[in-house]
């Protein structure tokens, strides 16, 4: 049951006065205060049509022990199309993730990561793991879903990553049934530095966020154990803001005593490359930055004084790395997040029982933190792209890391008048303007959001 903050302020007034700040787990979540609604590339149209989804996240709740997130599991970014003839159609799902407060180090035996969400992004979009489902199958000599006497033999189980890469659209996500999700990074493929699709030269879209190698990535996401989820990029010191940023790596490889023979399962080939299975890697301790679940304990910007926290970890050419994101849980897990399995199941199985306070997304008090633009009146520097600059078809504007605010843009002659303007949404990262239609010369373009205004002369030449 959920109760307007008045009722419960008395409750929470000694916990509140003393925040200064508002807690990481409740403040980053992109919420939707403007019913802005989605855009979808229907294939073969390279202009995405506007659908009536809800995008980003519809509320924050929370109460001492639990932040309620409900969303419907749309980004703001434009969507599809899929390529692989995915029969999964993209719509809304009635999704409440319900993220622990004080998450507690599991001392048990690993919880692993299993089909399905089992975590969520910021912006309400669910997280999925490395496994699409299928495994090989010796009887049929192909990759079969389900798993032993419903499939595939589940001795080699397969990669999504790899084997549905043709099926992601430009933000590297897809559908399962209707339910959109990631299974990796979600950094637009064109933001790569090498890249493994051209889906976006097409249907041109962004991501989550930007990679930033000169800064520490931001908070994307939560797992379902409470502990949060970064970008690829943490400092060189995991408890030394001071220390550098680097990428971080994962401490696993591919095996080699694989060479090109699986036992009951397919030669190493063309066909069924090495990573091709979950089954080609091992984990090796101390090979990398991060342990076996994907994951450190050090401190972030959002957690000065230091928690565990999982990478989405890609390699130097900031392609997705095994294992991704999550391997497996370092805490214990919130299991209503999971979705009921079995056909026609989605959403999660969180019901709130408990009271709760309905977040304001106004009365949201980040810290100042030069990583995020957040918390400081000149929000924005640095932190905007423009390019090509001169330019003669088109301008672009990037923003690096997560766009946390609306950002309005106007583009104005040098005589004041204003000749093009657009929003970059909040959740996308990422705007184009065609400007063939302008004259040769020197134009202002405005940038502006809640948290400050930048303004850069733009050449327009031919």
């Amino acid at each position: 049951m959920r109760f307007p903050l008045t009722f419960l302020f008395a409750a929470f007034s000694v916990w509140a006065s003393a925040q200064s700040v508002t807690p990481p787990e409740m403040a980053y979540w992109l919420q939707n205060t403007d019913g802005s609604t989605a855009r979808q590339y229907i294939q073969g149209n390279s202009t995405p049509i506007a659908q009536n989804w809800l995008v980003n996240v519809q509320q924050v709740e929370y109460s001492n022990d639990f932040v309620y997130v409900s969303s419907k599991g749309i980004p703001a970014y434009a969507i599809g199309p899929y390529l692989d003839g995915n029969p999964g159609g993209t719509g809304e799902v009635d999704y409440i993730f319900q993220i622990p407060r004080n998450p507690a180090p599991n001392t048990g035996n690993i919880t692993t990561t299993r089909l399905g969400q089992i975590g969520v992004f910021i912006n309400g979009v669910p997280l999925f793991d490395w496994q699409d489902g299928a495994s090989y199958s010796v009887a049929q000599g192909t990759d079969v879903r389900g798993g032993p006497g419903g499939g595939g033999d589940g001795i080699w189980n397969r990669n999504a990553i790899l084997a549905e890469n043709i099926g992601f659209d430009c933000a590297k996500g897809h559908p399962a049934r209707d339910a959109y999700h990631h299974h990796q990074n979600p950094q637009a493929f064109n933001a790569d530095l090498a890249l493994l699709s051209n889906i976006c030269d097409v249907y041109p879209s962004d991501g989550l966020y930007v990679l930033d190698s000169a800064r520490h990535s931001p908070l994307i996401g939560y797992a379902f154990d409470g502990y949060p989820i970064y970008g690829a990029f943490g400092y060189s010191n995991a408890m030394d803001a001071s220390s550098g940023i680097q990428r971080m790596e994962p401490s696993y490889q591919l095996r080699g005593d694989i060479g090109t023979v699986r036992n009951n399962g397919p030669a190493v080939s063309v066909d069924f490359p090495l990573g091709w299975y979950y089954e080609d890697f091992e984990f090796m301790d101390g090979l990398g930055d991060l342990d076996v679940h994907n994951g450190r304990f050090c401190i972030t910007p959002e957690y000065p004084n230091g928690t565990y926290a999982y990478f989405a970890t890609v390699d130097e050419n900031w392609n997705s790395k095994f294992p991704y994101v999550i391997q497996s849980y370092y805490g214990m897990v919130e299991a209503d997040n999971f979705a009921q399995m079995g056909p026609g199941n989605s959403g999660t199985q969180v019901a709130i029982s408990e009271p709760t306070i309905i977040q304001d997304p106004d009365s949201v008090v980040f810290p100042v933190n030069t990583t995020t633009g957040l918390g400081n009146l000149n929000g924005l520097e640095g932190l905007l792209n423009i390019y090509p600059n001169p330019t003669s078809e088109f301008i672009a504007v990037q923003r690096l890391g997560v766009n946390y605010d609306d950002i309005a843009l106007s583009l104005y002659d040098m005589e004041g008048k204003l000749v093009a303007q657009d929003i970059i949404r909040k959740g996308s990262t990422l705007w184009y303007l065609d400007i063939r239609r302008l004259y040769n010369g020197q134009y202002v373009l405005e940038m502006s959001s809640v948290r400050g205004k930048l303004r850069e002369k733009v050449l327009i030449q031919r």
